[in-house]
């Protein structure tokens, strides 16, 4: 079910602004769980101008309207999203390297190019995002990292755009960076940030990053379709153990199964729909809940439910 006269703004936007505009675009498509029906409007914005205007259409015609990155942390609904989904494209995607280890990075930049940059000039900082998927806007978003690592520690100022007002700069010491959350403002759209590294050698942060990246592999279902981390970790514990210590590796509902390998991931393994992994989560939470007293929430972002 649309929301808002999708078919007007779609009507004044085609061919009218810098932007790849879809109808009924599958969000199975759109992100990395491979699960979602279609979104009313999908739309990329390649620029400023284009963004504004794209917003400013979708506000008049009564759409609503969500941001994307990669869809690695997002669980789409079978039934589609009636609004638009809206991605930022080609002027967002850039990262240049300044001097003292600035980096400005667009938002829609993929976490792999960041990382591959710092590599390639020696610059150390975001080893930790080494074989993470998704953008920097995202990783911003959710303050992507560890409990003793993140990327808001690096981060010097970033630039959003506010609906109806335009830019906007924070510092990073106007910000509050929490776990896996921020003080940013979610009617806020990030368009760039620029980070502080450390200058060190390729050698040494090749090997750090190969190091990490071992890990990763053998203590993540890498190269499944997955959205991640389900679950943030409760204070000083691993939600990963106690989801472990609760019997759930290997349970399965569907096409949706959590992975043998770590506890807090569900991996589609063919088919899942968003009710198999939906109906898992809920059987992870009872578990917990009943035999640790813990309240499991989710880190997982639900679209169109």
């Amino acid at each position: 079910m649309a929301f808002g006269n999708v078919d007007n703004a779609y009507l004044a936007l085609s061919g009218a602004v810098d932007a790849d505009i879809v109808r009924d675009e599958r969000m199975a498509r759109r992100t990395t769980y491979r699960i979602g029906g279609p979104t009313a409007l999908f739309v990329r914005a390649h620029t400023y101008p284009a963004l504004v205007r794209i917003v400013d259409e979708l506000r008049r015609q009564g759409v609503p309207w969500v941001v994307l990155g990669k869809g690695s942390n997002i669980l789409a609904s079978d039934k589609g999203y009636g609004g638009c989904v809206l991605t930022l494209g080609r002027e967002f995607s850039r990262v240049m390297l300044g001097e003292d280890g600035l980096v400005t990075v667009g938002a829609a930049a993929p976490l792999t190019k960041l990382v591959t940059d710092a590599l390639g000039h020696g610059l150390s900082g975001i080893e930790y995002c080494v074989g993470v998927p998704g953008t920097v806007g995202g990783a911003l978003a959710m303050n992507a990292g560890s409990r003793r690592e993140w990327i808001g520690r690096t981060v010097e100022s970033i630039v959003t755009f506010r609906p109806g007002e335009g830019m906007h700069r924070y510092a990073g010491s106007d910000i509050e960076w929490g776990y896996r959350a921020t003080s940013i403002p979610s009617s806020e759209i990030i368009l760039e940030a620029t980070l502080r590294l450390t200058q060190s050698t390729k050698d040494a942060v090749s090997h750090d990053m190969n190091e990490r990246l071992a890990k990763r592999r053998t203590s993540q279902p890498i190269g499944q379709p997955s959205c991640g981390s389900v679950f943030s970790n409760p204070p000083d514990r691993s939600v990963g153990e106690l989801l472990e210590g609760a019997g759930m590796k290997g349970y399965t509902v569907g096409g949706a199964k959590v992975s043998p390998i770590h506890a807090n991931f569900i991996v589609n393994t063919g088919g899942a729909t968003a009710e198999d992994v939906c109906t898992i989560m809920r059987e992870m939470q009872r578990k917990v809940k009943e035999i640790y007293g813990i309240e499991l929430r989710p880190e997982v972002k639900f679209l169109g439910f």
